[in-house]
């Protein structure tokens, strides 16, 4: 017995012996936090698991794709993008990771980033024949034009988003105006985002472009459709995404994938909370709902997050160990 005690009493002593040594490797670390919702969450997210999990010291730093992604590469400094949209960076990402200046980490949205052409789930569930775009564009009298009831619409991105370039583009591919649609311009992303909330509201029809994860997802049940074809990315980039393209095809909106992307200094330096940021990651439901309720409550991304850590652990304490996780619960 006494053995069995002594052994217990050595491992908890290399036990807090190991974390603390993981508090002095992980040490001062920096994070960009970016300037939209879902990826400002997750580095508020990572601040509370990293400070109150592993022991770390986390300042949050201003950032966006492309001078984050340039500072990261250059100087090393922030030690950590958690949300960055790679697509943008491709080329010089992938010239830094084989040159080890950069390390492609979780792949925090599971899902990617998600565009497309979307209906309501109401008129989804009323109407199971409408599975694509194509089936949608044969049942003009659901989807009502807002100014012209005569007419039906699709509604499209936001002016001057390249979004609003390949809308255009598909829908002249689809032959939309022939089949009874007028091209709605929202003007902005509050206006797209009202005339969905209004269509909710009267329970009319809606079709048109939108995009995952938002807080718009998260309130209002969306059913993205299938264009009933793969992504070609050559025609894309030649043509879907150029605008005013003459012989527009029928195509797919390419999956953005998204990476935390650390520096080769902090994967180093890190210890155990770099398992951490290789394992995190979300699916789009989650983000939907979290950036939801920050939408209803005025919240932060501070707030966001700590909603996020209070109302989804199943989902998080998969992210650390039981210890970790324990430290975290008992910090919110």
């Amino acid at each position: 017995m006494k053995k069995l005690l002594a052994s217990t009493i050595l491992a908890a002593g290399l036990y807090a012996m190991a974390g603390s040594a993981q508090a002095a490797e992980c040490g001062e670390v920096s994070i960009a936090e970016m300037n939209w919702a879902s990826a400002g969450v997750a580095a508020q997210v990572d601040k509370f698991i990293l400070e109150n999990g592993y022991g770390c010291t986390v300042t949050l730093v201003t950032g966006d794709t492309m001078p984050t992604f340039a500072s990261m590469n250059e100087k090393a400094q922030p030690d950590m993008a958690p949300e960055l949209w790679v697509n943008a960076v491709r080329t010089p990402l992938d010239a830094a990771v084989k040159e080890g200046r950069l390390i492609e980490a979780a792949k925090i949205l599971s899902e990617g980033g998600v565009e497309g052409w979307w209906i309501p789930k109401f008129l989804a569930d009323a109407h199971p024949d409408i599975k694509t775009v194509q089936d949608a564009l044969k049942h003009p009298e659901l989807f009502p034009a807002p100014e012209d009831s005569s007419k039906a619409a699709v509604h499209n991105c936001p002016s001057g988003w390249n979004c609003q370039v390949s809308t255009a583009n598909l829908y002249r591919a689809l032959n939309a105006e022939k089949d009874g649609f007028l091209l709605v311009d929202t003007g902005s992303a509050a206006g797209l985002d009202g005339s969905i909330a209004n269509a909710f509201e009267k329970k009319t029809g809606w079709l048109g472009y939108y995009w995952a994860p938002t807080a718009i997802l998260g309130k209002y049940e969306m059913t993205r459709l299938s264009f009933g074809v793969d992504h070609d990315k050559a025609d894309w980039d030649a043509c879907t995404a150029v605008p005013d393209c003459p012989n527009p095809k029928v195509n797919s909106y390419p999956v953005s994938d998204v990476f935390t992307v650390v520096t080769k200094s902090f994967s180093e330096k890190a210890g155990v909370a770099m398992d951490y940021v290789k394992a995190r990651k979300w699916d789009n439901g989650t983000v939907n709902k979290v950036l939801a309720w920050m939408d209803q409550n005025q919240g932060t991304n501070e707030d966001g997050a700590k909603h996020f850590l209070a109302e989804f652990p199943d989902m998080w304490t998969q992210w650390v160990s039981p210890e970790v996780a324990e430290k975290v619960k008992a910090a919110l």
